[in-house]
């Protein structure tokens, strides 16, 4: 045989092979979900590179090697199932975005532009896709599509300063509205398609719906609560709770006749009353739905994108052209007319619609749906794709070049917690108390982006020390700094040895430069403890920076309301703007509700708060009377009490804690406690 037709022959033979490998998907399950993983890791991390979001290189990832493009994956049982996990999840991670108090504060313009971000989309939406030849019902699905919206920007007016402005306040809660009723939309259509929107329907769903929200909405909270109180301890089983949450009530939406997307949102809304944004429950739901479950339902939606159509059918141009046309247009009208409402500025406008513009989570969510039932065909799919993909790159943009043109607002909130949080000095001693300790303390570092510091001290006394009391200390430091990395805090362990426990951390907070100390107190003093003061009472004296002395009895993330009690001479003292600013940081964080109490004296005089940068609507109660009492009569389990110390002298000789938080402390042995106290 000749060299030529030895040549032809091998390369007859590997063209066979590839055509062989590319017309026969892969079906051994460990190269197919190395695959997967590979397109995971590498597709995102390409597409930042030149600057487009990874959402978008997963989508085009999957359908390279989907059935329409390479072959290598076929949408099979398993790429549904998983795709369809990463549907629910991606919509309970929605929820969990979102706040139902960003109704709250500035209402009015949020339900203006919800409704008008809403009505012009579907409007317009459900005109452009009649006219292009859609019938009634697939355009107002479209339309729904259209009218909802993904904060895929929100990281940009994060950094850029200006989360609390107005013009973010009204776009917030106007996609909590337009979010809601678009999928509302979604659950009507998909009956309508079906044949069974029928009177009886209505009457089934109208009652089922309002009881299935209010028991979602209502008593899930309750059940979460009252789970995370008797097995918080346990972080295996919080977990698991939080996913069984999701799909219990997506199931509970199939049984009311409505989208099991819409369930999973709710259940999202309802969950993240219980779960602090900062802790590591949040971060590992974070995590495993956006490294995981989301990454797996994009690819599976690449997967039905047919690239051959643009080609082979001219008409899937149009569709493309005409959804991506409609999108832009339908979200900048709402903006502009609802901005020269409220007085907005021309760049305060641009910065609404790039912030709403984008379409991804529920577009991608509504339009699976509609073509799993053949309401909607690949035309529309491919349409919804290039809307992604021109929203989901224009988004950023927009809300970047505007946003830097408004003035950053001043937080005076996170300017607190920043310099209380930049480095947090935690003494650990008891693994019974560590973790509630390591809690406050990483919510407060974690929120200013600062260090958390866990510092054990051997006493040096007891010399020599030790292998059991050096390994215990190794254990309490591990420990810690392993709490710490599961919340994605940056962590220093500390261990020292000196001659006492509070010159040791004294010590230590100078070197270090530390911003804040949190210890633990047991609730009470003993008599030595009163007379001659106790460790606490020397680290307060000791301390050049605020000092935290907490009592948790229950895990801090089930803290419903946080309660500031003072009096009135407190209320006068430069210390006390500190003390507010802590209470709402934490009522922030922890998601809890805030109480203050003004406890006047008999013949006090009541102070008036004035420039404290709360809500308007924040309780502030005041009452006459003795400061025990009173407090101890309004306290509720599950409450964070918080209490103004001072320092009179540097050197007194009796306790600092006093006779009001140790009676307090006793009648209440439920309540946490903090105790602020902040040099003068």
């Amino acid at each position: 045989m000749t060299p030529d037709a030895i040549a032809t022959l091998g390369q007859s033979i590997s063209n066979y092979w590839i055509a062989s490998v590319l017309s026969t998907p892969i079906k051994d399950p460990v190269p197919v979900f190395l695959m997967i993983l590979g397109i995971m890791l590498i597709a995102p991390l390409l597409f930042e590179k030149i600057r487009l979001p990874g959402i978008v290189g997963l989508i085009l990832a999957g359908v390279v090697v989907g059935p329409n493009g390479l072959g290598l994956l076929a949408r099979d049982n398993t790429i549904v199932l998983l795709g369809t996990v990463g549907l629910l999840f991606l919509m309970f991670m929605a929820g969990l975005e979102t706040s139902l108090d960003d109704l709250k504060y500035n209402a009015d313009k949020a339900l203006i532009f919800g409704f008008a971000t809403f009505l012009v989309p579907m409007a317009l939406g459900t005109g452009a896709m009649m006219a292009i030849g859609y019938n009634l019902l697939a355009a107002i699905l479209v339309a729904s599509c259209f009218a909802s919206h993904t904060l895929l920007a929100l990281p940009v007016a994060s950094k850029l300063g200006i989360m609390r402005s107005q013009v973010l306040t009204a776009t917030l809660g106007g996609t909590l509205i337009t979010n809601i009723l678009a999928l509302l939309v979604l659950a009507v259509v998909v009956r309508a398609h079906q044949g069974s929107l029928t009177l009886s329907f209505w009457l089934f769903m109208i009652p089922s719906l309002i009881i299935y929200t209010f028991l979602t909405l209502w008593g899930l909270p309750r059940l979460g609560r009252w789970f995370f109180q008797r097995f918080g301890h346990d972080e295996g089983a919080e977990f698991t709770f939080v996913l069984a949450t999701l799909f219990v009530v997506s199931y509970g939406a199939e049984l009311v006749q409505i989208e099991p997307i819409i369930g999973a949102f709710l259940a999202g809304v309802a969950i993240t009353q219980l779960i602090p944004q900062l802790s590591p429950l949040m971060n590992r739901i974070q995590f495993i739905g956006n490294t995981l479950f989301v990454p797996f339902f994009l690819i599976s939606v690449g997967m039905l994108v047919n690239p051959r159509i643009l080609f082979q059918e001219p008409r899937a141009l149009v569709v493309s052209g005409v959804m991506v046309a409609v999108a832009i247009i339908a979200k900048f009208i709402p903006a502009w007319g609802a901005g020269k409402l409220f007085g907005f500025n021309f760049d305060n406008i641009m910065v609404m619609f790039g912030l709403s513009v984008a379409q991804a989570a529920s577009t991608l969510a509504a339009i699976t749906v509609a073509f799993n039932i053949e309401l909607v065909d690949q035309l529309t799919v491919n349409g919804t794709i290039a809307m992604i993909l021109v929203t989901c790159i224009a988004s950023p943009w927009v809300t970047s070049q505007w946003g830097q043109k408004l003035k950053p607002e001043v937080n005076t909130t996170s300017h607190q917690a920043g310099s209380l949080g930049d480095r947090v000095l935690v003494p650990v001693a008891n693994p019974s108390t560590e973790d509630n300790l390591l809690q406050l303390a990483i919510l407060l570092a974690k929120s200013a982006n600062g260090t958390l510091l866990p510092l054990h001290i051997l006493l040096e006394q007891s010399n020599p020390i030790s292998p059991e009391a050096k390994a215990r200390q190794s254990q309490l430091l591990s420990t810690a700094e392993m709490i710490a990395h599961a919340s994605v805090t940056n962590v220093t362990p500390i261990g020292r040895i000196d001659e006492s426990i509070d010159k040791g951390i004294a010590r230590v907070a100078e070197e270090k430069q530390v911003s804040l100390v949190v210890c633990g107190w047991k609730g009470y003093s003993s008599y030595q403890e009163n007379l001659f003061g106790g460790v606490i009472d020397k680290i307060v004296q000791r301390s050049s920076v605020p000092v935290l002395v907490t009592r948790f009895p229950l895990p801090i993330e089930h803290t419903t309301r946080v309660f500031l009690a003072f009096t009135t001479q407190q209320a006068y003292a430069s210390s006390f703007e500190q003390s507010i600013q802590l209470a709402k940081s934490l009522a922030t964080e922890l998601k809890a509700s805030l109480q203050l109490l003004q406890v006047v004296s008999v013949r006090g005089a009541t102070a008036e708060l004035t420039d404290t940068g709360l809500p308007a609507d924040t309780p502030i109660q005041r009452v006459r009377g003795n400061f025990v009492r009173q407090v101890s009569r309004l306290l509720k389990p599950n409450d964070i009490l918080l209490l103004n110390g001072t320092v009179e002298h540097k050197h007194q000789l009796f306790s600092l804690l006093g006779h009001a938080p140790e009676a307090i402390a006793r009648s209440h042995p439920e309540v946490a406690m903090i105790i602020a106290y902040f040099p003068k």
